[in-house]
């Protein structure tokens, strides 16, 4: 198989995206060749048969600049490549699905979010199969959907040796945005503290330049309800950093709406933090003790529950069997099942 994949970034120490790193290096051991076209790259370290061509965001281009370089590469590459696989960026397949038809090249689509438009619809229409990994999904819809795992890599996402697990703490990871309902978390906090619970919360992620108004005003209810001692934010750190975040805390606290499948449910699962969540595509997936309303009372109270001792014991054997079905493996050898 000579693969062509579109992505959004090459870079094995971003926060957000640089588990596709490890996607494209775990494909690489299936594939003849790989050329991968992403917006913008970073570090990476990938084997021989992998050529990253970037649009060249990183370098400032405008979006003109991002459509010249993508017809370049395509015409240099003509001919390399029998199998597309676009991750997440349906623009792609909006812009060349047709192209790609017409040379009899089959386009696989990933895409996992709640929602969707006519373009969406479009590259659906332009592709041999669709990719997600929740039911819920806009995606999910249509017949030649496939449901597929999150992807961990469950050698790098373990219990670290060595790595105290903090008392009564709780961590949110991922970017600091509006989309991950971090204002539910902090009033839900301020209850815990107000009935005397020792509780502790760790936000962690980056934080997009439009969310720092929303930033502010977390660092806002923080100061005025003086909860300086119980809510913190801290960084991000790297893909290879974040095994030792989970394995520090006894709940992961994720509030993103239903529809998507956040890996760092996963992740943190994986690394024996707790998963705590309000995203209802979980409720077969995950104890029913984990899953919750979205509300701060509805989230004070699980994070209160899931803070027990012997909760903890029961649930950490319900979720061997979840992360198992979530691995890497199991999504590589079925991705290269469904595009064979």
């Amino acid at each position: 198989m000579k693969l062509l994949i579109f992505t959004q970034k090459v870079d094995k120490n971003d926060p957000t995206l640089g588990f596709f790193h490890t996607w494209i290096k775990e494909l690489s051991k299936k594939s003849d060749s790989i050329a991968v076209v992403c917006l913008g790259k970073g570090q990476y370290d990938l084997p021989k048969n992998v050529t990253v061509y970037s649009l060249g965001k990183e370098s400032g281009l405008s979006r003109l600049g991002y459509l010249k370089n993508l017809f370049h590469y395509l015409y240099l590459i003509r001919g390399s490549y029998d199998k597309v696989f676009v991750h997440m960026n349906e623009e792609y397949v909006l812009l060349c699905g047709l192209y790609w038809k017409i040379k009899n090249i089959p386009v696989y689509f990933w895409r996992n979010h709640p929602r969707g438009s006519l373009v969406t619809r479009v590259s659906v229409l332009l592709s041999k199969k669709v990719f997600c990994t929740s039911k819920d999904s806009f995606t999910a819809r249509f017949r030649k959907t496939v449901i597929m795992p999150a992807g961990i890599d469950t050698t790098i996402f373990k219990p670290i040796e060595g790595v105290v697990r903090k008392k009564y703490s709780v961590c949110m990871v991922g970017r600091v945005s509006p989309i991950k309902n971090i204002d539910l978390a902090l009033p839900a906090i301020r209850i815990l503290v107000s009935w005397g619970f020792q509780v502790s919360l760790s936000i962690i992620g980056p934080i997009p330049k439009n969310d720092l108004k929303y930033l502010d005003s977390l660092r806002a209810y923080v100061k005025n309800y003086n909860l300086s001692n119980s809510i913190s934010f801290l960084e991000a750190v790297s893909p290879l950093e974040l095994a030792k975040v989970y394995s520090s805390y006894e709940v992961t606290l994720n509030l993103t709406d239903t529809g998507s499948f956040d890996k760092t449910i996963v992740e943190a699962a994986a690394c024996g933090s707790i998963p705590l969540v309000s995203n209802k595509s979980f409720s077969l997936l995950l104890p029913e003790v984990c899953i919750i309303e979205k509300s701060q009372e509805a989230v004070s109270e699980g994070i209160k529950r899931l803070l027990s001792a012997h909760e903890q014991i029961e649930i950490q054997k319900n979720l061997e069997t979840f992360v198992k079905a979530q691995s890497l493996t199991g999504l590589i050898d079925k991705l290269i099942v469904e595009m064979n």
